[in-house]
């Protein structure tokens, strides 16, 4: 079960490894200023910083909560400011922003139980606090 919980971290992080790293893009930046970010050529790049942090947190397994708790400031403002499907007139756009809303929304669960239980085994968290097991 310990390569589950290994593979849980890795699988759930992965979004968040590769999303970032996309976030230093033009094409991300214009998007979000076009959804009203504001200052959209810092708060992305930054997003895509923070973002990246918290994914190699949960993967590793290094301070896990914290990183956890990285992914949660996240998801947040990311789920608020671009997936507003509320407001989308084209039923086919609409259904695809809810979509991405509600992925977003089990991601966040996903981040609030690792912030709450940690990294589990497999991890440098759990080295750390049983050095015997090292």
């Amino acid at each position: 079960m310990k390569y589950a919980v290994l593979a849980g971290r890795i699988l759930f992080s992965l979004i968040f490894l590769i999303g970032g790293l996309g976030h230093f893009s033009a094409q991300s930046i214009g998007y979000a200023a076009s959804q009203g970010v504001p200052i959209a050529s810092f708060i992305v790049p930054v997003s895509g910083v923070i973002a990246i942090i918290g994914s190699l947190s949960v993967i590793t397994g290094y301070k896990a909560k914290l990183g956890a708790w990285l992914l949660v400031i996240f998801i947040i403002p990311v789920t608020l400011s671009l997936h507003r499907f509320w407001n989308i007139p084209d039923p086919m756009m609409k259904q695809m922003d809810m979509v991405m809303f509600l992925k977003n929304i089990g991601l966040l669960g996903g981040a609030l139980f690792i912030a709450f239980f940690g990294a589990g085994p497999l991890s440098i968290d759990q080295r750390a606090e049983s050095p015997a097991l090292a």
